[in-house]
């Protein structure tokens, strides 16, 4: 992912990448970037104070996250982070820290433009139907499970249903977990095998009909406009926001 960040932005010609920070370095070293390189540190906090960009762009896990958002609020850098796995009280923690500092952010458990439309299309349908799974595939280092998208996807929903799905169990689960997660009604299974990228199916069911609303993401490329729009976007904001709804104008 940060690579195909550094390639949307150098065909940015109103964005320019600084710096790159990766903690398993152990001396300053160079990154490629557009037709020269850039430099890559081990100090996020001394990539912030020396080159003093506008907008971190943290695509890493949920355990390194956090701290790299707290640095880049503390020194008036606007966050833009794709990292899965955040805890409601981490995400209630960046309201808080944009709100108390004044500055943007924009976390989004998806950049794709697809999967924004394919959660807003989910929410339509909540309102008509009782029953629904969430089936999400990943390629197989994945870290969490299930994935934010579909996290973000079963709560949109029950949001907009305004009450709890109906979850059938399995009167004899011979294998435990087989009915995977649930969540206010809604099953949810995660798949991970290699040569999957990032993929999504809402079923919802009703006697005699099903609705299918399916996502596939083949590769990284598919999140980079959203990105982009995010960067460009995150610095007119002086709070948090959560997913690229209001940035789309759903």
């Amino acid at each position: 992912m940060g690579q195909e960040v550094l390639r949307a932005v150098g065909n940015e010609p109103e964005l320019e990448a600084v710096a790159g920070v990766d903690q398993k370095v152990n001396e300053e070293l160079s990154l490629p970037y557009c037709s020269g390189s850039i430099p890559l540190i081990n100090d996020l906090e001394a990539a912030l104070i020396e080159y003093c960009p506008d907008v971190l762009v943290d695509f890493t896990v949920a355990s390194a996250a956090m701290s790299a958002i707290r640095a880049s609020v503390k020194h008036n850098v606007s966050p833009v982070v794709g990292t899965t796995g955040l805890s409601d009280e981490e995400l209630s923690e960046i309201a808080t820290l944009c709100r108390d500092q004044g500055i943007g952010a924009v976390v989004a458990p998806n950049f794709s433009v697809a999967a924004v439309v394919m959660i807003h299309l989910s929410k339509i349908a909540a309102g008509f139907f009782d029953h629904a799974e969430i089936i999400e595939m990943h390629h197989e280092q994945k870290a969490d499970a299930p994935s934010g998208t579909a996290l973000t996807t079963a709560r949109e929903m029950i949001k907009s249903r305004g009450k709890t799905f109906i979850h059938t169990a399995a009167v004899k689960e011979t294998i435990p977990g087989s009915r995977g997660g649930e969540l206010d009604g809604i099953a949810l299974h995660s798949v991970r095998l290699p040569g999957l990228l990032a993929h999504q199916e809402v079923i919802l069911g009703a006697p005699g009909q099903t609705l299918k609303i399916r996502l596939d993401q083949i590769n990284r490329e598919a999140f980079m406009p959203g990105v982009i729009l995010a960067i460009k976007k995150v610095v007119e904001f002086r709070e948090a926001v959560f997913g690229l709804d209001r940035l789309l104008g759903f």
